[in-house]
């Protein structure tokens, strides 16, 4: 059987890109049951409403929904159930006394299958005022324009 490459996305946490500034990323691994990695195999999962959180420098993930696999019996997961993660102790520790500070969370921003092995990306954030994520929002849209204006005035320019 040929081994899986690259890198294949499964759920990604658009809101969180919205929510939070990202000051650090890091990608980790999952530990997982059959079932879950199977329902995962299928595409289905939500970051929606998931964090991380630090218990004994143990890293924990949180309210990610992985749906029950359809053809899976008694041995089925919960959709629910906090999955452990799999970090160096110097991250764990690095993203502990970060996220001690006011304002400071561990979101994932996403799930995909790298070289055949479940990853998540997760980052240290901090959250947004309304006034910041509107001027993200602005930014944004200022760029969307000038990118307008440029590329019609290089088809102006050609004909």
């Amino acid at each position: 059987m040929a081994k899986e490459q690259g890198r294949k996305m499964i759920a990604q946490n658009k809101k969180a890109r919205h929510d939070y500034h990202i000051l650090d990323t890091y990608e980790c691994g999952l530990v997982l049951t059959g079932t879950e990695v199977k329902s995962l195999r299928q595409g289905r999962a939500s970051l929606a409403d998931g964090f991380v959180q630090i218990d004994q420098h143990e890293a924990w993930l949180h309210n990610v929904h992985v749906p029950e696999y359809t053809q899976g019996t008694w041995t089925n997961h919960s959709a629910r159930r906090k999955r452990k993660l799999l970090m160096h102790r110097a991250e764990i520790d690095k993203l502990e006394s970060k996220s001690q500070e006011t304002g400071h969370t561990i979101v994932p921003l996403a799930l995909y299958f790298k070289d055949g092995r479940a990853k998540v990306e997760i980052a240290l954030a901090k959250g947004k005022k309304e006034y910041d994520k509107r001027q993200t929002l602005r930014e944004r849209q200022d760029r969307r324009e000038t990118d307008r204006a440029m590329s019609a005035a290089r088809r102006r320019q050609r004909a």
